[in-house]
């Protein structure tokens, strides 16, 4: 049996898309032990040639088979489309949209069963994504959200989902790691500079305003990067706001994952901290994920619906009033250990939910 899953990546910057690659593959293996599985993202992957060509490259591919592409994808069982775990959407413009719809149709239409594994569906604003997103919802034998607000999206697109899940980044193996860091602060370069989603200006501000109490308050705080880009320039790019931070916080230490091992580095990072604080989804998830309370500083809806399904409602919204005193807050509530530990158990059996759905479909 062979197995491709899409739209994750073992080599991306964004570590939370490479947590989407070895977690679902987790979970089809253990689904199907004996699969050869594949992965291919936006970049470099298993494809012959990029997924990411433009139509009119398709086209020609088609009639040539110049790079094979049409075989290679015809010789799957299964394609598990994780839609980078966010992009079945169109917030981050229709381009991306369109182009990661493309080759689930081309799968449709040469009878290889597609699934849409647990994501966050949703929000559309246009009824160009409207339209994609519902083709792609009916073409799929199986759909699977990662939270209620994803699936009451897709209800309202004609395709009610089959299961509610949880992120696949709980299915990675968490192995203990020893409590030697106090608070590890994940800055997003994504919200740092002018940005669709929250006032830089004001999160500059809040960042700093909390690490700053934090350290009057006797805690030690760490940076983390979790979207590594191979340089400081600005962007969708954590390691751009770490000379401003370090400027202006002093002498502390900086956590830049790097290489091939980079998502280990992150996960023990985050399990090696009583509490992380994260503007990346997948910083907190992969806290969590190790058994570390994480507060998310959520710039999108996609965080408090997935966290509400885990139980776990110590969420920081930034376009709230008062940030910076919800956050001290929430750092500093009673039974945070014991809330992250019963955030495994609701994951798992989420995590179950969509193994047996899965393993039913063949």
């Amino acid at each position: 049996m062979r197995i491709l899953i899409l739209w994750a990546s073992l080599d991306q910057p964004n570590l939370g898309v490479r947590a989407l690659a070895v977690g679902t593959r987790a979970v089809a293996a253990k689904v199907f032990p004996n699969a050869e599985i594949q992965i291919q993202g936006t970049g470099h992957g298993d494809a012959p040639t990029s997924l990411f060509m433009s139509r009119r490259g398709l086209l020609k591919e088609r009639v040539t088979g110049a790079h094979g592409l049409f075989d290679w994808l015809a010789s799957f069982d299964l394609v598990l489309d994780t839609r980078s775990g966010d992009s079945f959407a169109d917030i981050y413009g229709l381009d991306r949209m369109r182009d990661m719809s493309r080759f689930p149709e081309i799968l449709h239409r040469m009878g290889v069963p597609v699934v849409l594994t647990p994501q966050t569906i949703g929000p559309f604003s246009t009824r160009r994504g409207a339209h994609l997103a519902r083709r792609a919802l009916n073409h799929a034998r199986l759909v699977a959200s990662r939270d209620a607000s994803s699936a009451a999206c897709a209800a309202q697109l004609g395709r009610p989902v089959d299961v509610e899940s949880t992120d696949v980044v709980f299915a990675i193996d968490h192995p203990p790691v020893p409590t030697t860091r106090d608070v590890v602060l994940n800055v997003s370069g994504l919200l740092w500079d002018d940005n669709p989603h929250v006032d830089a200006t004001r999160y500059r501000r809040d960042v700093l305003e909390i690490a700053r109490r934090l350290q009057a308050e006797g805690r030690t705080v760490a940076l983390l990067a979790h979207v590594v880009g191979p340089d400081d320039s600005a962007g969708d790019n954590d390691r751009y706001p770490l000379a401003d931070l370090q400027r202006e916080l002093g002498d502390m230490e900086v956590i830049v994952p790097d290489g091939a091992d980079a998502l280990g580095q992150v996960r023990e990072a985050v399990g090696s901290a009583r509490v992380v604080l994260g503007s990346r989804m997948h910083a907190c998830l992969n806290a969590l994920s190790m058994g570390t309370p994480a507060i998310p500083l959520a710039y999108s809806r996609k965080f408090a619906p997935l966290l509400a399904g885990l139980g776990w409602d110590h969420v920081v919204d930034l376009h709230g009033d008062d940030v910076v005193d919800r956050a001290l807050a929430a750092v500093a509530s009673p039974g945070l250990q014991d809330d992250a530990i019963e955030v495994r158990r609701h994951a798992d059996r989420d995590l179950d939910r969509f193994s047996g759905a899965l393993g039913e479909l063949l």
